[in-house]
């Protein structure tokens, strides 16, 4: 077989639709590291059915697809077609479509839809693509193949690997994989063969069960039949039993018929008789009720008269007992009189005690109301006199408190003075004696000698205060006794 053609379309750096012819002779393919010599020998390989992203150097099958620069964006589906000459050789499985000398593989993937083979326009699978090339004796890894590092592999390689080279160059390769492939379905029919007898052995219980229910069935069906006779000549001897049971019917219904129509005769007679008694009850019946209403009519009178008899006797017992409760009233209202009498006169006799009582008070009435009026004053004037004593009290406090501030911001004064006068002395100490310190020293003295006087009369002015206060005090109790 000889690689003539080599087509890629969006197959890593190959974006663009490109061809590689490999002419008869040497063909050479030389550029700078990175311009894409590997990846032609990846696309090959790629094509003829590699499966390990690892060997296309990616880490999954979709990234031998061109994924895009900053100027041209990236493509939704890698394709590789190549074309050998197969020098008249039958290609296994294609002899139909190919004229013996042409053979086109491509392969294409599309992201998220996976790989899809196509060989002389017919879809094929992966595994028929690997097979067509190990025929051939070349393949995705054949040593045929020479990548970077492949030759010191094969110095390297042990004895195995040298033996399945060999076996290449050889051009056995392809029997091997047809008798894995071979060996693979003798191991499926087996176990076809397996699950065969077992299945067999299934059937054979199932057959031997139907067996034992076509018995059975059979049993059933005569059985059946059996039992249909059986019911046939039930059937018959109870219809010959009806029948005789019908004509001995119809020989009674005769003699009922007649006997029907002697009774018949026997009641029309009967009804005459029966209708002549039947007008001699209804006359009886109503002479009878004639005298029952009669007799209803009298009975309702006699008790109509009874009950009259009895309220009548009612009514007097009535006013029998009326007229003794009237005999009681008029006694007790007799005494209910007298009774009233004596009160009036004991009433009277109060109302003149009352009278004279009211009198008297009525003189006294006028000293109370001065009395009152008096006290009302003093009342008034006490109020007055304990809202001055508060007032005083207050102001007091009050006094007291700016005199106690007064007190405070001289003795404040003075400390201050005094500090200053002892800072004085120390800098006429060290500046030695001058006129101006010495008028210093007197304003100074004298500024203290003021802020004594001051606080001597802040303290006089504080006891005036308390005293004060303690008079106020001693007014507000009085006031408050009062």
């Amino acid at each position: 077989m000889q690689i003539k053609r080599l087509r890629l379309t969006g197959f890593k750096s190959f974006v663009e639709p490109t061809e590689l012819r490999i002419e008869p002779g040497l063909t050479g393919v030389v550029g700078p590291n990175g311009c894409g010599k590997s990846n032609l020998l990846e696309a090959i390989r790629w094509v003829m059915g590699e499966s390990s992203p690892k060997s296309m150097r990616g880490g999954g099958m979709e990234d031998v697809i061109f994924a895009g620069t900053a100027s041209r964006p990236p493509r939704d589906f890698a394709e590789v077609a190549i074309h050998c000459d197969t020098g008249g050789a039958v290609v296994a499985g294609l002899s139909d479509a190919t004229d013996g000398h042409e053979l086109e593989v491509i392969r294409r993937i599309e992201r998220g839809a996976g790989s899809a083979y196509r060989a002389n326009g017919r879809d094929v699978r992966a595994k028929d693509v690997a097979l067509i090339f190990a025929d051939a004796a070349t393949g995705a890894h054949s040593p045929a193949l020479v990548s970077q590092g492949k030759i010191a592999n094969v110095i390297a390689a042990k004895p195995t690997d040298r033996r399945a080279m060999l076996e290449e160059a050889a051009g056995i390769a392809g029997l091997h994989v047809r008798r894995k492939d071979a060996e693979q379905k003798l191991r499926a029919t087996e176990t076809n063969l397996t699950r065969l007898s077992e299945i067999v052995a299934d059937m054979e219980v199932r057959a031997n069960a139907l067996r034992r229910q076509a018995r059975a069935a059979e049993k059933y069906q005569r059985l059946s039949e059996e039992i249909r006779v059986a019911e046939a000549r039930l059937i018959y001897a109870r219809w010959r039993a009806a029948a005789a049971a019908a004509d001995q019917a119809r020989r009674d219904a005769d003699a009922a018929e007649a006997a029907v129509k002697a009774a018949q005769d026997e009641l029309e007679t009967v009804s005459n008789a029966q209708t002549e008694v039947a007008a001699r009850v209804a006359d009886a019946r109503g002479d009878a009720q004639a005298q029952r209403d009669a007799l209803a009519e009298a009975t309702a009178t006699q008790v109509r008269l009874a009950g009259e008899e009895r309220a009548a006797r009612q009514r007097l017992d009535d006013l029998g007992t009326q007229q003794a409760r009237l005999a009681d009233d008029r006694a007790r209202e007799g005494d209910l009189a007298r009774d009233a009498h004596a009160a009036l006169t004991a009433l009277d006799t109060e109302a003149k005690q009352l009278a004279q009582q009211i009198g008297a008070h009525d003189n006294g009435k006028a000293a109370l109301v001065e009395a009152n009026q008096a006290a009302q004053a003093r009342l008034r004037d006490a109020e007055v006199a304990l809202a001055q004593a508060r007032a005083r009290a207050a102001s007091e406090a009050a006094d007291r408190r700016i005199a106690l501030s007064a007190r405070d911001g001289a003795e404040t004064a003075v400390r201050r003075i005094a500090g200053e006068q002892q800072r004085l002395e120390a800098e006429v100490a060290a500046l030695g004696d001058s006129a101006a310190l010495a008028r210093t020293v007197e304003e100074s003295a004298a500024a203290a000698e003021q802020a004594e006087a001051a606080i001597t009369a802040a303290e006089a002015a504080i006891g005036d205060a308390e005293a004060g206060r303690e008079a106020a005090t001693a007014d507000l109790a009085a006031v408050d006794a009062a």
